[in-house]
């Protein structure tokens, strides 16, 4: 299944920035027993990492806008076109060799995602979706679990860590949410989460606070994969909060109901 030209320059974009991660990853093992250990490193292996993500797509596409994580935002001469991206999303998992981070890249057209890439090159699972024409796994169309039982049911999540907001509220859902259902994992990349949501690994996901960058590519996943995507809070709107509830079609009310508390 071949996408547009625009969805094959991101699966290119993101297989070339991630040649440059997997040797910086590399590398992180013998940092780890270093006394400066591998923070510093790591974060220019993502700056370098958005760099070459920046000259592939603004270079082919020199008329877009940006918003990245390491780079921020950029106005295009195209205001109705902006690439989000991150060039490694699951960070804390990359700097203690952990092989479950990704890049993610989402294509906005007028302030809706019309096109998603998320790689994970340890994995060399390449997950793309594009508006209209389904979620993929490398060359597999995919779709969101059918489970119908909440108690089989596994979910995903991010729990806040150091002095980051919400802990308090995710404690409460887990509350709520653990004696329904077959576990949560926390796997520390949310847009990795989205995309097992939209493989039909878990069967949904929850989150507060995170950015456009960690979830722009994962909600059209989801959704091209057959799935729902709602704000936490209904009366608001998914990138502007960051706080999201997705899963699938099956157990979504349920579960959407346990985390609004409902």
């Amino acid at each position: 299944m071949q996408g547009s030209a625009n969805l094959n320059l991101m699966m290119k974009a993101a297989r070339k920035a991630a040649r440059g991660l997997i040797k910086d990853f590399r590398e992180v093992e013998n940092l780890q027993v270093s006394s400066k250990g591998a923070g510093d490193f790591v974060s220019r292996a993502d700056i370098a990492a958005e760099k070459a993500l920046q000259g592939e797509l603004l270079g082919a596409r020199p008329n877009y806008g940006w918003l990245g994580e390491e780079t921020g935002e950029t106005a295009g001469t195209d205001p109705t076109r902006r690439w989000i991206v991150d060039p490694l999303d699951g960070t804390t998992n990359f700097l203690h060799g952990l092989p479950h981070w990704a890049i993610s890249i989402a294509l906005e057209h007028k302030g809706e995602v019309v096109a998603g890439v998320i790689y994970d090159p340890t994995k060399d699972e390449m997950f793309w979706a594009e508006q209209g024409v389904g979620a993929f796994l490398n060359d597999r169309r995919i779709r969101v679990s059918g489970r119908r039982r909440m108690i089989e049911c596994l979910f995903a999540t991010g729990v806040p860590f150091g002095n980051r907001n919400g802990l308090a509220e995710t404690l409460q859902d887990l509350a709520r949410l653990m004696p329904a259902c077959a576990g949560v994992r926390r796997w520390g990349a949310a847009a990795l989460d989205l995309a097992y949501v939209a493989a039909g690994r878990v069967d949904g996901f929850w989150e507060r606070s995170l950015n456009p960058w960690d979830i722009g590519a994962g909600l059209i996943l989801v959704r091209e994969a057959g799935g729902f995507v709602e704000p936490i809070d209904p009366a608001t709107r998914v990138m502007e909060t960051g706080s999201v509830i997705a899963g699938n079609t099956e157990v979504f009310p349920t579960f959407a109901g346990i985390i609004r508390g409902s």
